[in-house]
């Protein structure tokens, strides 16, 4: 009877915290019996995704990045305009670049067969994030889960929250430790770039007028990525020179040789204080996977919206 008690007075706490003030905590377990096969069918359709197009599992990294850093882990970057509010999807960071929504809806779709009305967008994003890291050679983690869904979204702060590729090493240490982020997390979770690539227009500047790059490195980008703006400006090239489409460690390597794509990247390796990091993530890959693995976790937690904030959308491109 005790044992009963016990058990009762454990889960009672648990349903107030999850249905209380909206501060409940993230669980890994949150959808263990509302939706059991939530990872099977999340994981199916990102498979499914990247083997069609493997570049796709750095966008839908990128899309939980970028959807974090902007008013929390909360889906809204997901959000398409309405005449009520004009979305992140067009801002600066986002225009013509944030891509892999149509993944996400097939993902939210194959979920609604399951389970329907239960997993929020917010949870199925980081829940791809983690699989796209892990099928493309990546380390696994458990992915905290119980968001809910953001109403609506912000233009302004997608453009003022988003690093920009052209800040140096104090913005981006300052932009992450405003959201709770250490300068061990700036580094690890830069290391996604690792995987992916990037448009002409956000490495302009740096292939041609910054001096801490590989002559021969420029050079090579020159070619596909002219001088003049709006020529070319959306020509990609991958963000790590040696295993673009392989989750490693050697976009490190790259930026002790100064051949990092973008000038923020740039910026770990230049005689400041990320230095050490750096050649220790070159050094040891198990290092930078364990750190990887810990600051998403830890981006992860960004502000929520959990318990009775927010909503559970039926469709992420716009609120019920």
């Amino acid at each position: 009877m005790a044992s009963f008690c016990s058990s009762f007075m454990i889960n009672l706490a648990f349903l107030f915290l999850m249905l209380g003030n909206g501060n409940a905590t993230l669980y890994t377990n949150f959808y263990s019996s509302s939706c059991p096969k939530l990872l099977h069918t999340v994981k199916y359709t990102v498979e499914s995704a990247i083997s069609k197009e493997t570049r796709m599992g750095a966008s839908l990294l990128r899309l939980f990045f970028h959807d974090c850093f902007v008013n929390g882990c909360d889906g809204s970057i997901l959000l398409d305009d309405t005449s009520n509010f004009t979305g992140e999807k067009n801002a600066g960071p986002n225009k013509n670049s944030a891509r892999g929504f149509e993944v996400i809806d097939k993902i939210k779709s194959a979920v609604e067969q399951v389970c329907p009305g239960v997993v929020s967008c917010a949870d199925i994003l980081a829940i791809a994030a983690r699989d796209s890291v892990v099928i493309l050679g990546g380390p696994a983690w458990d992915v905290k889960l119980g968001r809910r869904d953001a109403r609506t979204a912000s233009q302004s702060a997608a453009n003022n929250g988003i690093p920009r590729p052209t800040s140096n090493l104090n913005q981006l240490i300052s932009r992450f430790n405003a959201l709770g982020l250490s300068t061990k997390d700036l580094v690890a979770l830069s290391g996604g770039h690792t995987i992916g690539q990037a448009r002409c227009t956000t490495f302009r500047d740096h292939i041609y007028n910054d001096t801490n790059i590989d002559s021969s490195f420029a050079r090579l980008r020159q070619s596909r990525c002219p001088r003049t703006s709006g020529s070319g400006d959306n020509n990609l090239a991958p963000l790590d020179l040696a295993t673009p489409t392989y989750f490693d460690n050697h976009y490190f390597n790259n930026l002790i040789h100064k051949k990092g794509l973008i000038h923020s990247d740039q910026q770990l390796y230049n005689g400041g204080s990320t230095d050490s990091l750096v050649r220790t993530y070159t050094i040891s890959p198990a290092t930078f996977f364990a750190d990887f693995a810990a600051a998403m976790i830890k981006m992860g937690d960004i502000t929520p919206l959990t318990g009775s904030r927010g909503e559970i959308r039926k469709n992420c491109r716009r609120p019920n």
